[in-house]
């Protein structure tokens, strides 16, 4: 079949979602990506892709980008005659879906996170609220990357119930990030973010519980992995880590195309975010079997098992996640290695890329060949 992914940006289909095209890809289907082009889409065409460039404003709402937005959709809709088009990232879905009802294309959206526009209670989140109702009400289903985010949508009545369907996140290729063993014990603990910069991740209290726990333990390290300046309204600028570097509070490693060796390098991988769908950084950091430190909100606790593979703590506070530091700090290396080994074990048994790969295949065949049928699918997350 000929199958559509779109996204708000190429790489991103390369670093998430590699996994659903690597299958589609072997199982046959002509796969092309819509997407803003960036420095990934020579990768995705040696991955067997074909890339189609998206003009779009990534950054906030805009009612005349958003609209050339929508009428672009349905230009490259009418074009390419898709069989099934795979949407990710909130403007995507939204307005992708909008374009796939008016062209009549079967249309499978991926509520990964909610973005800024949830986490406000003000105009914003009205207007996103009645774009998602109006974009999603005719759509056969909607895949959601945990039990929250679903929840919350059913709730606000934005979708249906039977409409609601649960994935693990995006899957992890389980040979690809293979467990490994902690750094020796005789060197200093290193805690790794690993994130776009914006203060929606929890970046600024990263940074704060990382002066508390200097305070008491000054040979800790702490380090960012990520995007500084950001098309993001929450965006952290590069001035502003270099400060903290100069500060001598963390180490900014910059980008990378690989985050294993980093991942690797490390104690424990944190998260402080206020809320995301299903974080890719903390499902890598588990298969490798690092202990994890998250805030207890959608999304991350869907990921985390409290005591068991990591710790959680308390969104937007510094003193809660140095808490958590501390007590990863005072585990012995035995310890340390059991909650890693945990965290490996729960993603082969939940987030394996597998359950992801069949879901989508299950629903593609359902939605393609059954008309106007419902799609009964259910996969555990």
């Amino acid at each position: 079949m000929k199958i559509l992914m779109t996204v708000n940006a190429a790489w991103n289909i390369v670093n998430f979602r590699r996994s659903v095209l690597d299958g589609l890809v072997a199982d046959g289907h002509e796969v092309t990506v819509l997407a803003p082009p960036d420095d990934s889409v020579p990768e995705l065409a040696s991955l067997g892709a074909r890339f189609l460039p998206l003009a779009m404003n990534v950054k906030g709402l805009n009612p005349l980008d958003d609209l050339k937005l929508l009428r672009s959709f349905k230009r490259h809709f009418r074009a390419e005659r898709p069989d099934v088009v795979l949407s990710y990232t909130i403007k995507n879905n939204v307005f992708g879906a909008m374009a796939a009802n008016a062209c009549g294309v079967p249309f499978i959206p991926n509520v990964s996170g909610l973005g800024t526009a949830f986490l406000s209670n003000g105009t914003l989140r009205f207007i996103a609220e009645n774009l998602y109702r109006r974009a999603f009400g005719k759509l056969r289903f909607i895949f959601f990357q945990n039990g929250d985010d679903r929840a919350l949508f059913i709730q606000r009545k934005l979708v249906r119930p039977e409409q609601a369907r649960l994935l693990p996140g995006s899957g992890i290729d389980l040979s690809r990030f293979a467990a490994s063993d902690l750094p020796p014990e005789t060197e200093a603990t290193t805690f790794l973010m690993i994130a776009r910069l914006l203060r929606d991740k929890g970046v600024l209290e990263f940074v704060e519980a990382a002066r508390l726990i200097k305070a008491r333990a000054p040979n800790t390290r702490f380090q960012l992995l990520g995007a500084a300046g950001s098309e993001n309204r929450t965006a952290i600028d590069l001035a502003t880590v270099e400060m903290w570097e100069r500060e001598g509070i963390v180490e900014y490693l910059g980008t990378t195309p690989d985050v294993r060796p980093f991942i690797r390098s490390v104690q424990c991988v944190v998260l402080p975010s206020y809320r995301e769908g299903a974080p890719r950084t903390l499902i890598e950091a588990a298969a490798m079997a690092r202990p994890l430190i998250a805030t207890d909100v959608p999304g991350c606790r869907s990921v985390v098992d409290d005591e068991v593979t990591g710790f959680l703590c308390a969104a937007r506070s510094a003193d809660s996640l140095a808490a958590a530091m501390e007590r990863v700090l005072q585990l012995p290396q035995q310890a340390r290695t059991a909650m890693g080994r945990a965290g490996r074990l729960k993603m082969e048994r939940e987030f394996d890329q597998a359950i992801v790969l069949a879901a989508y295949e299950k629903a593609i065949g359902e939605l393609t060949t059954r008309g106007s049928s419902a799609v009964e699918l259910v996969v555990g997350g």
